[in-house]
């Protein structure tokens, strides 16, 4: 087998890991990356989430564990939550100006990727 530099995805997820090495920063677990995916996905949208919306989402861990990460990843700075105007049981979840930088950072190491 011949061996060669990978794919371009392959290269992004080692630019990532550089840049992890570099921050300093406490990397994500899992969990904590696939609702911070979840909520920029409906901040791109334009489409506020609820906390309950991302509770319920019993593929990626049960409530008390998804209800733990949404307390680090507000903990951590990448999400406000914001309680509801009209129903004060109700708390929106909003990605901060880190969390737009992160995501901002992961493009701009995904372009590197395919342009090499």
């Amino acid at each position: 087998m011949t061996k060669s530099k990978g794919s371009s995805y392959i290269r992004f997820l080692n630019f990532i890991d550089a840049l992890d090495a570099k921050s300093g920063v406490k990397k994500l677990d899992d969990i904590e990356e696939q609702l911070l995916n979840i909520i920029m996905r409906s901040f791109a949208q334009e489409r506020e989430i609820l906390v309950g919306e991302l509770l319920v989402l019993d593929t990626i861990g049960s409530q008390a564990t998804l209800h733990g990460r949404i307390v680090n990843l507000r903990k951590l700075g990448y999400v406000d939550l914001v309680v509801d105007a009209n129903d004060g049981r109700k708390k929106k979840v909003a990605p901060t100006k880190l969390a737009i930088k992160h995501y901002e950072s992961l493009s701009k190491l995904l372009s590197q990727a395919a342009a090499t």
